[in-house]
């Protein structure tokens, strides 16, 4: 009987030499095999314990740094390295930057064979802490441990959590002291939150058995000053319940809704679930440009509200419209973009597959007096088709801004078929639109590209791409 052969291997002194896909860092291995690794930041000098090998490359983790890179900054928050959430914060801002535009010049012409125009550099964001407009935070009672505390013969105290889940871990969840990622009030409301929990003897909820009262915390804030929490409940305690939102009500007075759920099945997810309106009003308005967007509990709405307005500014004048072109929005949304260039456009046809996010979409329009834009719902693939243009009209621009996944090939094999003058692409995820621009690439030029940097200490990036008729 053979014994499974180890694959674990150390290598020492690797030099760190760049940065790859998904906020890992990379080095070569002796053999020239890439190492990938979670844990260090191009510049660095460590050894290298490996955990998983490949064909074509090994992931482990660095366990001893001999030289520490002149890229690396502190990290602000005591909860990095433990919290998954913004894996580049021990890497100084400028340099985020750098792998990240790096990062989308490499996929579309690697992956997409893209002949690039001059390559605007990447717009970073003013605010690289306290940017995000939304924030969930998941309620545990038996907390993630630190091998520290572990390790430790003290006792470990309070069980009890209200913070992230930790990576990879659907039932894990680290306690949150300070968050870096929202602005005020949002961690002295989740801190008061908890400690009144505790105090009024309400149990956190164990994923696992699934028991407990208290699921989830939502915070929800806006440019307009407005603020939105929602508590997740798994059971329908009223006593308790009215306990804790009349203390918040009382103690966060610039709450300006107070929302609550009772979910008791057994995930998370609210978007099947009855939000009910506790004290105020059952939205929040964001504003840009004059704009005004009503945003409710489920409602999806870009989460760097000051960057989603640089975004959405680049798309416009990527777009270059004189007031006559009809506009079609694909993966439009709550409508954002298609209100946003509207008033330059002669009418705007937005598509989505959510029939609450067009119910928006449309709400917003109303609300900001918009009576050239039109909304339907439905599978892109499906609705997007020659019936339904022939109906609303052929586009002279189109506007796309797909999921993480980039557009279904039928799609792409639609606008082909439509070939307006001009697409403009809003991405996510460069890989996928890399993957999209390669099938448009021997009708549609690459003439315009800018990448812009929604979050900061993370390794995600947008990017924007103009493609023209060859």
């Amino acid at each position: 009987m053979s014994r499974r052969k180890n694959r674990k291997q150390v290598f020492t002194n690797v030099e760190v030499i760049d940065a790859g896909a998904k906020g890992k860092t990379i080095a070569k291995a002796p053999d020239g095999k890439v190492i990938f690794l979670p844990n260090a930041v191009p510049g660095d000098v460590v050894d290298v314990q490996t955990f998983k090998k490949r064909k074509a490359y090994y992931e482990g983790k660095a366990t001893v740094f001999h030289k520490l890179s002149d890229k690396r900054t502190q990290p602000a928050c005591e909860h990095f390295g433990t919290c998954g959430g913004c894996k580049w914060q021990d890497m100084a801002y400028e340099h985020q930057l750098f792998y990240k535009q790096k990062e989308v010049t490499n996929n579309l012409t690697r992956i997409g064979h893209i002949e690039l125009p001059e390559i605007t550099p990447i717009l970073g964001s003013a605010e690289q802490y306290f940017y995000r407009n939304k924030m969930e935070f998941s309620f545990s009672d038996s907390r993630w441990l630190t091998f520290e505390e572990i390790d430790s013969t003290e006792d470990l105290g309070d069980r009890n959590a209200l913070g992230f889940h930790i990576p990879g871990m659907w039932d894990k969840i680290l306690d949150i002291n300070k968050c870096h990622l929202q602005a005020d009030p949002s961690n002295a409301i989740r801190n008061a939150v908890k400690q009144f929990a505790l105090d009024n003897d309400m149990e956190f909820f164990n994923t696992r058995n699934q028991t407990g009262l208290l699921r989830t915390l939502m915070i929800r804030t806006s440019s307009t000053g407005d603020i939105m929490v929602v508590v997740q409940f798994f059971k329908d305690h009223k006593e308790k319940r009215e306990l804790l939102l009349d203390f918040l009500g009382q103690e966060f007075k610039q709450i300006t809704s107070l929302q609550y759920i009772i979910n008791e099945k057994a995930n998370d997810t609210i978007y099947d679930q009855e939000v009910i309106c506790y004290k105020g009003e059952d939205h929040i308005f964001e504003e840009m440009e004059g704009l005004k967007f009503k945003i409710n509990a489920k409602s999806f709405y870009q989460t760097n509200s000051k960057q989603a307005f640089e975004l959405y500014k680049i798309t416009r004048d990527f777009a270059g419209l004189s007031g006559n072109e009809l506009v079609y929005d694909l993966y439009t949304g709550t409508g954002t973009i298609a209100q946003f260039v509207a008033k330059q456009a002669k009418k705007v046809v937005g598509v989505e597959a959510v029939p609450d996010a067009i119910l928006a979409a449309k709400e917003n329009a109303k609300l900001n007096n918009i009576d050239n834009t039109d909304f339907f719902v439905g599978d892109m693939k499906n609705v997007f088709n020659e019936e339904f243009i022939k109906t609303h009209g052929k586009p002279d621009v189109i506007i796309t801004d797909p999921p993480r996944d980039g557009m279904h090939k039928d799609v792409v094999n639609q606008i082909l078929n439509i070939a307006p003058n001009k697409i403009v692409y809003v991405s996510c995820n460069s890989a996928t639109q890399a993957r999209d621009l390669a099938l448009m690439n021997d009708m549609y030029k690459v003439t315009k590209l800018q990448p812009v940097d929604m979050f900061p200490q993370t390794f995600h990036v947008e990017n924007v791409v103009l493609l023209e008729k060859r």
